[in-house]
């Protein structure tokens, strides 16, 4: 790629068609990809803003200022040139509400908001904004530039490189590079690329005025730029008709539909005599129309009734001694066959040790024959038994070995499995006020203590404590006195674990609550790291980490502490044992069997490290319970409906028809919150398209999240072809619906994996999907074709490329009712146009109900459903609606320059 050096305060523009390189570019500038050639260098201090905004778990205060200084006047005057004092308006605690992990209760076009008023409160030097203006509202797009972004806006003294696909900024940006399979085809001011005959950029708004015009998607601010193709495009027009154009396009009497039919008469004059230029460009751009999406009305908020600036609260953790239940519930998980196995193959096995050892005491004390040799007969016999004992002692430690591993196994499957079921059947609403380190804690460091040292503690705390058992037998059998120092010796032992235990199980506790935020701030970081570099803020990151370690630490070192503690006091105890052993034995050495007291000393010399390691054992047993405590706590949170209720089960054929009706219907997302749908009241036909629009908050997604039942009604139903779905399990309704999201979710693995993950479609079935969602080419071109590793949310894939992964996964269920959440949000007109075309094509005769994000994508609809608060404000057919000059839908055509 070769470009020249650009001096300060000028505006770029990149233009281009989905994948060609314009976010690689960014990449490229910032140092995210590896130079093969030439050379590139910036200067001064960069401001990033992403095309999928990384957002922090913080409040929207803390997001825009990204760890500078609080100057009010800059920040206040920030937040009104981003568009957001309304927005912040109707936040329960204002620029002070906690957002949530990755901006879960912002919209869209919020989140962009956010991410470019992060950038314009750093004051850089540098500004790189990869589409900055797709998912806000036209008019709010228009406020931007004008306010931010423009040679007016507060960065006109800044370098600024935009991507975007809005035509009727190009006159005001100062250099225009138009890039093509990642190579810059032309670059150079506006003026001087129109003029340049079959030029890259001149190619590009013809193609788009055939587009436009052909797809009734004019928008009003592209006028002008329509205005400066015909001039350019003259040699393909005569003259008379060129100024004839041009003159009534300038006409401010003409309504943008007469608008409409002039240009599509302009389309057809050029097709006729336009370029035949193999170098064409088949570019679709235009402006982008946002509602400013997802419902904030209550979607995530905090409980009025608690802090309502709060959405993440701090990890409980639990006090005092484990409860016998969570014991009760690892043993019962092992099962109890195995349980008592485990126990009588270590007691036999300590049993058969015992008995060799005092096999082998008698041996010593049988009388030799004269000659000083051994009788053979009992020579043969005491080698014979001393050898089936150890035998037997092999057989028993391998058996308890494998039954402890078998049992142990089998424990942390069930407690594993339960808690991964328990996660995956969750509300939305626990994610929303969970951070993903807290799970991803129990899933790591908790099962791995579950499945490796609770089981290695188990076993040695059961050695050491039949080891115990025995050398007291031993030592008391043979010094019957030693039982009277015994017993305070049991007492001091169990003192001295018990303030062990108190303090070390609490450690442990604080130490896995506060591994949670590690994770949590290792998994943010990850995810906006290309963030983080841009702004040069890795060093307060990795402080920021530093200081989240450290606070671990203060939990983990605590621990060393208290194990060096009780060392010192449990050597104390075993030297007293030791020590009245050996006192017992030199004054009964008359009346005592030599062989029995040194049976008993060498007993009571071991028992020090024994009783040493068994305490340790049982305090580790009962601190690293704690881990089965903190899996419990999360298979027992609240969970959705049944997956399937076996006597309201749909035919295998439901829904035939795809008729949708909302009776009386109402939903919060918990209790204790307010209504987002209030008496809601509609039917929609089978097959109809019906378009769902309102402002921010109005319970557009509400309303979706109600038809998959993320969302359980208040009052009222939902039925789908008569079918109360509440009465259904929440696998026969999921399973006949396809939406397909605003983000688009990806998955790692195979290309395969991710259209057809159930493996249940044709290779044939998979290309034709393909086909159909313009991916085919794409596709054919990958070296394993099918089998292309997806990486981790997709992200070797363009944003565009993912959302047609996802069209093709819903062309693949082609169920009877398909919901688009502002699914074109964050894609170029051109992927937009593919998606509405195809879907207008290959769902006929299905339910359509689209969220929508560009207004001009459901004009054609069969009815537009437009939300207000909650409930109904206008529900008839587009033309009807526009008609009413009063109607709010007509106060958004207008917006959006659609009316």
């Amino acid at each position: 790629m070769d470009t020249h050096r650009r001096t300060c305060a000028q505006g770029y523009q990149s233009v281009s068609a989905q994948s060609s390189g314009k976010s690689s570019l960014i990449s490229a500038i910032l140092g995210d990809m590896e130079r093969t050639d030439g050379s590139g260098n910036t200067q001064g201090s960069v401001a990033y803003v992403a095309q999928q905004p990384w957002i922090q778990n913080a409040t929207v205060r803390d997001n825009i200022l990204f760890q500078k200084e609080m100057d009010t006047e800059r920040y206040n005057a920030t937040v009104e040139q981003c568009a957001l004092k309304a927005d912040l308006s109707i936040l329960p605690g204002r620029d002070m509400t906690e957002i949530g992990e990755k901006g879960i209760n912002l919209s869209g076009g919020q989140k962009q908001r956010v991410s470019l008023a992060r950038a314009v409160y750093s004051g850089a030097d540098l500004y790189l904004l990869d589409d900055p203006l797709s998912a806000v509202d036209s008019h709010v797009g228009k406020h931007i530039f004008e306010n931010v972004i423009g040679p007016q806006g507060v960065l006109k003294d800044k370098t600024r490189l935009l991507v975007t696909h809005g035509i009727s900024f190009l006159p005001q940006m100062d250099l225009i590079v138009v890039l093509k399979d990642g190579q810059v085809w032309e670059q150079g001011t506006y003026q001087e690329l129109l003029s340049r005959k079959g030029g890259a950029l001149a190619e590009f708004l013809v193609q788009f005025l055939k587009d436009e015009a052909n797809e009734d998607r004019m928008l009003a601010d592209d006028v002008d730029v329509v205005q400066d193709i015909l001039r350019q495009a003259g040699a393909d027009i005569d003259a008379a008709r060129q100024i004839s154009f041009q003159s009534r396009l300038s006409d401010e009497q003409l309504s943008l539909s007469e608008k409409r039919d002039l240009l599509r008469s302009i389309s057809r004059q050029l097709s006729d005599g336009g370029s035949n230029n193999s170098r064409r460009l088949s570019f679709t751009s235009g402006k982008s129309h946002s509602l400013d999406q997802m419902s904030l009305a209550g979607k995530k908020q905090a409980d009025s009734r608690e802090n309502p600036t709060k959405l993440v609260y701090a990890e409980a953790t639990e006090t005092g001694k484990v409860k016998w239940g969570v014991y009760l519930t690892y043993f019962r998980a092992v099962g109890v066959l195995w349980t008592v196995l485990i126990v009588v193959m270590n007691v036999a096995s300590h049993g058969f040790s015992i008995g060799s050892n005092l096999w082998l005491t008698a041996w010593s004390t049988d009388p030799p024959n004269p000659d000083g040799t051994q009788v053979p007969e009992q020579r043969n016999l005491r080698l014979g038994v001393y050898s089936a004992l150890g035998f037997a002692q092999g057989v028993t430690i391998l058996a308890g070995s494998l039954c402890l591993a078998l049992g142990s196994l089998k424990g942390a499957t069930l407690l594993h499995n339960g808690l991964l079921h328990n996660i995956l059947r969750s509300p939305m609403f626990f994610f929303d006020t969970t951070p993903l380190g807290r799970i991803v804690n129990r899933f790591s460091k908790d099962v791995d203590t579950m499945d490796l040292t609770i089981p290695m503690t188990i076993r040695s705390w059961l050695l050491c404590f039949l080891q115990v058992v025995s050398t007291l037998f031993i030592i008391a059998f043979t010094t019957p006195i030693f039982l009277a120092v015994a017993v305070p010796i049991g007492v001091l032992y169990y003192f001295i674990q018990s303030v062990y235990v108190a303090s070390s199980r609490q450690l442990k506790r604080l130490e896995s609550v506060t591994r949670s935020p590690i994770y949590t701030h290792f998994s943010e970081t990850l995810s906006g790291v290309t963030t983080i570099r841009a702004y040069a803020a890795q060093k307060s990151f990795v402080q920021e980490s530093n200081q989240r370690v450290d606070g671990n630490q203060m939990c983990s070192y605590p621990s060393i502490i208290a194990n060096r503690w009780l060392a010192v006091r449990l050597e104390l105890c075993g030297n007293l044992i030791v020590l009245f052993a050996a006192l017992f034995a030199v004054f009964g050495r008359e009346s005592l069997d030599q062989g029995a007291v040194g049976l008993s000393l060498s007993y009571a010399l071991s028992i020090t490290a024994t009783m040493n390691w068994m305490v340790r054992m049982s305090c580790e047993f009962e601190t690293n319970i704690v881990c089965v405590e903190r899996i419990m706590e999360y298979t027992r949170t609240p969970t959705e409906a049944p997956w399937e209720v076996p006597d309201f089960k749909p035919p295998g054929t439901w829904p035939q028809g795809g008729e949708v009706r909302y009776v009386n219907y109402a939903t919060r997302y918990r209790e204790g919150l307010d209504l987002v749908i209030k008496d809601l009241n509609i039917f929609i036909t089978p097959g109809e398209k019906v378009g769902v629009i309102g402002r921010t908050g109005a319970g557009k997604s509400s309303m979706m999240l109600s038809l998959f039942r993320i969302v359980e009604p208040a009052q009222g139903t939902i039925l789908i072809d008569g079918v109360d779905i509440s009465k259904i399990g929440l696998h026969d309704l999921r399973s006949k619906l396809t939406i397909i999201p605003q983000d688009p979710v990806l998955f790692s693995g195979t290309l395969r994996n991710n259209l057809d993950p159930f493996e249940r479609k044709s290779d044939t079935e998979l290309w034709s999907a393909l086909e159909l969602s313009h991916l085919k080419s794409f596709v054919a071109g990958l070296e394993k074709g099918l089998e292309h590793q997806v990486s981790e949310g997709g992200d070797n894939l363009s944003v565009g490329q993912r959302q047609l992964v996802c069209l093709a996964r819903a062309l693949l269920r082609k169920t009877k009712v398909l919901v688009l959440d502002e699914a074109t949000a964050a894609v170029d007109m051109e992927t937009d146009a593919l998606i509405q075309r195809t879907i207008r094509k290959e769902f006929v005769g299905c339910t359509v109900l689209t969220i929508a994000h560009r207004l001009n994508t459901i004009m054609d609809y069969d009815r537009i459903l437009v939300l207000e608060h909650g409930r109904i404000a206008e529900f008839d057919s587009p033309s009807n609606l526009l008609t009413n000059k009063e109607s709010i839908f007509y106060a958004m055509a207008k917006d959006s320059g659609l009316a």
